[in-house]
């Protein structure tokens, strides 16, 4: 299924509205982990994701609704890929400014960019969303991994950067999944059967149903915020340079790397 550069290198998806209130959020923090934990359900810090009396965003937040638009690629032209063979390769998300609990707002996407990387194709969606009437609110850059897609002859791309120090990290953060993680995470949109589904997984390779790549982002970022699924720990490292707090992440159990050459970079 061939890529057409000249077509596809920013090609404009259709816009997209959308809104949210307490429950979404709520379901979302639920759904990468908050409350869970012996006695953390009702401990203050934690209400503050899942009550909401004192609720507060995640900026992690501003992926969910805006994730349609990596399905609006089926409608670019110039590019028809198998989405069975689909992974999530990378995420940038960019904040404006402060995620409100409840908001109605309107998106614009694009095709920002494509990469051939031998085997397989990586695809930028970039994708700006506002409230309604008003300012921006935050950016999204979703780069997806087409296995099977590559050598059409583009470029490779930029090198990934945000590489760990190698001293020791400033805090470590154990982030223990449940079994059931990705079913709960589903819920806020991301219905592939990549994450619930054993016969589909094995279509993709895999020998189970896999947790999202965007639910481990969620994970990594509450375990940032709150430091400066039987399932898997996912252990966040995190060090503290200048106006950026650089991230790696691996899960616990198998020492397998979840998360890696990712950084949070502070406003001021």
């Amino acid at each position: 299924m061939p890529i057409d550069l000249e077509k596809a290198r920013g090609a404009k998806l259709a816009p997209s509205q959308g809104e949210w209130g307490a429950d979404q959020v709520i379901l979302y923090h639920l759904g990468i982990g908050a409350g869970s934990g012996a006695g953390k359900a009702t401990e203050a810090k934690e209400l503050e994701y899942t009550y909401e009396k004192s609720l507060k965003v995640l900026p992690s937040y501003g992926v969910i609704p805006v994730f349609g638009a990596v399905g609006g690629m089926a409608a670019a032209p110039g590019i028809q890929i198998n989405f069975a063979l689909v992974l999530h390769g990378e995420q940038d998300i960019e904040i404006h400014r402060p995620i409100p609990v409840q908001a109605k707002i309107e998106s614009n996407g694009r095709i920002a960019g494509i990469y051939d990387k031998g085997k397989a194709a990586l695809i930028v969606v970039e994708v700006e969303t506002r409230e309604k009437g008003g300012a921006p609110l935050f950016t999204n850059r979703f780069s997806i991994f087409a296995r099977g897609e590559g050598g059409f002859g583009g470029e490779s791309g930029p090198k990934a950067g945000n590489d760990a120090p190698t001293r020791k990290p400033d805090a470590v953060v154990d982030s223990p999944t449940v079994p059931h993680q990705a079913l709960l995470y589903r819920l806020s949109g991301d219905k592939n059967p990549l994450h619930a589904d054993p016969a589909f997984a094995k279509l993709g390779g895999f020998d189970k149903p896999i947790l999202h790549g965007l639910c481990s982002f969620g994970i990594v970022c509450k375990a940032a915020v709150d430091a400066v699924l039987g399932g898997d720990t996912i252990e966040t490292s995190l060090w503290r340079e200048g106006k950026q707090i650089l991230i790696s992440a691996k899960c616990k159990e198998r020492n397998a790397p979840v998360i890696s050459n990712a950084a949070i970079t502070l406003a001021g």
